[in-house]
């Protein structure tokens, strides 16, 4: 049976805190499929062309991600609903305040979120 869960592609700079708390947070979500990538070279997991076409949706936490992206993966990029957080690289892995952040920007573009 396909699975009707939407596919997101968490992205921040180094997959270190942002976009793996966002990946650990959603991935129990019966919504979704989450995954999670950064853009720099030192990324504990880079993005790739392959993991945006795998993506429904890439939530990016900064702006600069996007551009990033866009750059180097335009064709990848270039139909896909691309949502940025706003999140700056303030917290830690897993830091409560970055949690409950993270579950805030979600329900603006996903209700129904918790």
């Amino acid at each position: 049976m396909k699975s009707e869960r939407t596919k997101i592609l968490f992205v921040c700079s180094r997959n270190r805190r942002r976009s793996l708390t966002a990946e650990t947070v959603f991935q129990d979500d019966p919504r979704w499929q989450a995954r999670s990538a950064g853009t720099e070279a030192g990324a504990r997991i880079k993005v790739t062309a392959g993991m945006l076409g795998w993506a429904d949706v890439v939530v990016v936490m900064e702006k600069r991600h996007k551009e990033r992206l866009g750059q180097k993966y335009p064709e990848a990029l270039a139909e896909k609903p691309c949502v940025c957080l706003f999140i700056a690289d303030d917290f830690e892995y897993m830091a409560p305040d970055l949690v409950e952040l993270l579950r805030e920007r979600m329900r603006e573009y996903f209700p129904a979120t918790d």
